[in-house]
């Protein structure tokens, strides 16, 4: 064959070896108490709406599954059996739950306790004083305390089965259950084939590999000085006070409530953290906004693989603080 015939089949070579043309398919549903995105790419309509389909189902079940806001999940009825006492024998769980809760503690461990999910009777005191406008008083934060403590919770990895070892638990997984969320509703779509794709959860965000002909996904993060990030294969999630939060006699608190000492947070803070799992960067940003900038940042120091932007101040006071290697990630 000449050379010439050759170079005439490259074409059509290539074309068999690309692979089916990818289409850009977008939905949203809410769930977990707000909005979550499904950016992806699929060769036709019907694979896409059936990966969504499913992907948003795992969310759903992760939801009524996770939640401390509905009593009948299985969160909720693990810590309704601990208000009569500490649980006389462990109780087997999902494997969703226990995934949560095993790296819930291995967080806390590595933070000193400023990550902990048993902060749940602590959030339920502010949650309180949002709705009457008041403080907590130093009695109920007092009353609250022992059960408070991430080494409350037993583990019991080779039987998948928690007990709680005091009374009067209540846990709360807000700082890393949506993460979780992000990266199962990825896992789906990536099992039913569907590699390039982004799940946005109000502002939480995990991706797969990029989209086509890009060497990554941008990630605008808002802010005084907006930033852009280039990822594929990873996470970003923030986490601080200007999300939400209630003013009391003239104070702004965060949401976000210290789980060693009970009381919410009133130095203005945002922090992004970057890392492999939505889960990981979702709980490392939580506790970055309790540890403070400096101590979070050198906890970021110590976490492979994972970069992180704070935020601190407000107005023209407001300064970012970013990790040795988070401009390697952004869009130059």
């Amino acid at each position: 064959m000449s050379l010439r015939s050759i170079l005439a089949l490259l074409p059509i070579l290539a074309a068999g070896c690309a692979g089916p043309r990818l289409a850009r398919f977008e939905y949203a549903r809410p769930a977990m108490g707000t909005t979550f995105r499904l950016v992806l790419y699929a060769p036709a309509p019907g694979l896409a709406d059936a990966a969504a389909e499913a992907a948003f189902a795992r969310i759903a079940a992760l939801d009524a599954s996770l939640s401390d806001y509905d009593e009948t999940s299985e969160l909720s009825r693990l810590s309704a059996a601990s208000q009569g006492g500490p649980m006389a024998a462990p109780v087997a769980v999902s494997r969703a739950l226990f995934e949560v809760l095993a790296h819930a503690e291995e967080i806390a461990e590595r933070t000193d306790g400023a990550f902990d999910v048993t902060v749940g009777p602590f959030v339920r005191l502010w949650r309180r004083s949002a709705r009457q406008g008041e403080l907590p008083s130093g009695a109920r934060l007092a009353e609250a305390a022992p059960a408070v403590g991430h080494r409350h919770v037993a583990l019991d990895e080779g039987a998948r089965t928690v007990r709680l070892r005091t009374g009067g638990m209540r846990l709360d997984l807000g700082g890393i259950a949506k993460g979780y969320a992000l990266d199962e509703a990825l896992a789906v779509l990536r099992g039913l084939g569907i590699e390039r794709a982004l799940v946005d959860g109000g502002g939480d965000i995990a991706v797969g590999a990029p989209p086509p002909g890009s060497a990554g996904w941008r990630i605008a993060l808002e802010g005084a000085a907006p930033v852009t990030l280039l990822l594929a294969r990873a996470a970003v999630a923030t986490s601080g006070d200007a999300y939400r939060g209630v003013t009391i006699d003239g104070v702004r608190y965060s949401h976000l409530v210290d789980p060693r000492t009970g009381l919410g947070l009133t130095d203005p803070i945002t922090a992004t953290v970057v890392a492999s799992t939505g889960m990981h960067a979702d709980a490392l940003a939580s506790a970055i906004c309790v540890l403070g900038s400096e101590a979070g940042l050198a906890l970021i120091d110590r976490e492979a693989g994972v970069e992180a932007r704070v935020v601190t101040g407000q107005g023209r006071g407001r300064s970012a603080t970013e990790s040795a290697g988070f401009a390697r990630i952004r869009v130059r």
